[in-house]
This record gives structure tokens, sequence and C-alpha cells, in this order.
């Protein structure tokens, strides 16, 4: 009878010991934290994830979105930081995750950050006031070389994106604006239609409302070929309509950034990976789809390998730009 107990224990174990470990799972609620303002693309693209979420039931807890936009985004990343080790605070950013510490002292490190996905790629374009007398993009940047300093170009945030490819944009025409950041593309798309500044480069997403009402009108696209028309946004035009940059004339052919999510530093390899399934799955879903029509986005799903070789690539690309710019902090 004992011989049988001990033969029983030890196959009890040994099944145990086969038995793989129950995955992660949150289990409390969710914080969504948001590198920008209320209204700004990063902000944009976090609610509709939460939305699809809740709506296909693809994580059990409840999701609470924080905007952290202060700080060009960075107050998102060092809030990240802060949570090491809980993989219940999903940080929703875009290359600027990665791309901050080079121009600012800040409160952590792209290795306080552990990559989960990018579920899509931004397109970027040339936008002014729908009063302006400038309707194609060379006129407009031959006016602005014509009194270099007195035209405005807001953005979103310093030394980011569209800081970025306003200093891009800068370089190759000859072109120079005064840079005016905001704290995300909600208000640099608010202060445009106001007649606050003279343009933007925000993303469609950040200017499609304005668009519709006519406040705003894009000039060029910053993308290799035109985007797909869909449906008429304003005076029977959609973003098909509009010429790419390089048919406009201007030396830039193409710049994008990636929509992407990070979880701390030091969280469980499962987490990372249950919270890769959960993207992944919504970037599956109608309403995914409809999203990205909708806001001129590139659908794009990136996770493990893909995703850190894309983000190896486009660090260097804009690391140059800095450097050349004089932005990079010791």
């Amino acid at each position: 009878m004992k011989k049988f107990t001990i033969a029983a224990s030890f196959v009890a174990a040994s099944f145990a010991m086969a038995m793989p470990a129950q995955a992660w799972q949150p289990t409390k609620p969710i914080e969504f934290v948001v590198a920008s303002g209320p209204g700004g693309g990063t902000d944009n693209f976090a609610r509709i994830i939460q939305s699809i979420i809740t709506k296909h039931k693809l994580v059990e807890q409840p999701i609470v979105v924080l905007n952290k936009g202060g700080g060009s985004g960075a107050e998102a990343f060092i809030y990240g930081k802060g949570g090491k080790g809980d993989a219940h605070k999903v940080v929703f950013g875009t290359n600027n995750a990665y791309l901050l510490p080079y121009v600012a002292k800040l409160g952590y490190k792209f290795s306080d950050l552990t990559p989960v996905a990018a579920l899509a790629l931004d397109e970027f374009l040339i936008w002014v006031n729908g009063n302006s007398p400038y309707n194609d993009a060379k006129t407009y940047i031959d006016a602005v070389k014509a009194k270099p300093g007195s035209f405005k170009m807001a953005g979103s945030q310093s030394k980011d994106t569209d800081q970025t490819l306003t200093a891009m944009i800068q370089d190759a025409t000859g072109a120079k604006w005064i840079y005016v950041p905001f704290q995300g593309g909600g208000a640099a798309a608010t202060q445009l239609a106001g007649g606050h500044v003279d343009s933007n480069t925000n993303n469609p997403n950040e200017n499609i409302g304005q668009w519709k009402a006519g406040q705003v009108k894009p000039l060029c696209v910053f993308s290799p070929v035109r985007l797909a028309k869909g449906e008429p946004v304003h005076n029977g035009k959609g973003w098909g309509d509009i010429p790419t940059c390089k048919e406009a004339g201007l030396p830039l052919e193409s710049f994008q950034m990636p929509r992407t999510v990070w979880l701390p530093a030091e969280v469980p390899a499962d987490a990372v990976g249950f919270y890769a399934d959960v993207m992944e799955k919504v970037s599956k879903t109608p309403e995914w789809a409809e999203f990205v029509a909708r806001t001129a986005q590139t659908a794009r799903f990136m996770k493990g390998k893909e995703l850190t070789d894309f983000v190896a690539k486009d660090e260097a690309a804009n690391a140059k730009v800095f450097k050349d710019e004089g932005w990079v902090v010791n």
C-alpha cells in the first residue's frame, strides 16, 4: 500500500510538472496611459482600442484611460517606469517612447519600457487654415521662403515627430517657420482652425473634424502614393484627392510614425504575450478596419522581432535628424 501511495504521488507530481503554467491574466482594473492630451492622435488610438476591447469582451477587467501628455508625452513614460513590474499599466505612444530621451533629460530611459505591439502607421500632411490663400504646397512653401520666420507651424509637442518633420521640410526646401509646440495634435488642430498659426503637419485623424467643417484644408501628404480615396470629407473631396508632397514638388517622399503600445520594465513575459494577443485581435476587428480607413492610417500590426527591428531602424533615422539639428542632449 505504501509503494502504491509513493508511486501515485510521483505520477501526480510528474503530471503537475508537465502541465503548463496558467497564462497571465489581469487581476485588477487596467490603466491605459496615454502620452498626449485629450483629442490627439494617441488619445484617439487608445480610446478606440478600449472601446473595441470592451465591445468584444477581450479583457475581463475594466479599463481606465489616463491622459498624461506633459513633457511632450514623457509624463506617460515616466509613469510607466514607476510601475515597474506592474502589467496593469499599459502605455500608448508613438515613436516618442524611444526618441524623447535623445532630445531631453528625462526621468526615464527606453529600457524602462517593454515593447508590446504597433497597430498602425500614421501619415502626415501639410495643412493650412480653411481661409488661407494657399491651395497647393508649392505656393505655400514659396510664401514661407519669401518671409523666413514670419509663418507659424503648429505641432504636437517639442522636438517630437511634428518638429522633426518640420525640420526635414526646412532642410529640403529652405523654408523657415516659427515652430509652436502644443500638448497634442488636438490642440494644434484647434489653433490652426482658429487662425492662431499658419499651418500644421497633423496626421489625418487629428484634423479630420476641422476639415469636415471647412476650417482647415490639406495641401499634400508625405506618402509614396496617394491615400485611399474613401468617402468624401469636405466639398466632395476625400483623402485620395490630396496630392503626395512629391507630386507637389517637395523633395520628401515619405514620413510615417508608428502607433505603439508598451508595458513597464520587468513585467512577466506572458503578460507581454497576453496584451500582444489582445492587440492583434483588436487589429482584426471590423471596427479597427473602419477606424484605420476613416483616419487614413496604414494598418500594420507588429510584435516581437518585427517590432524591435522596426524600432531600431526608425530610431536610427530620427537620431540622425536630431544630431543634425543639434537637439541631442548629453
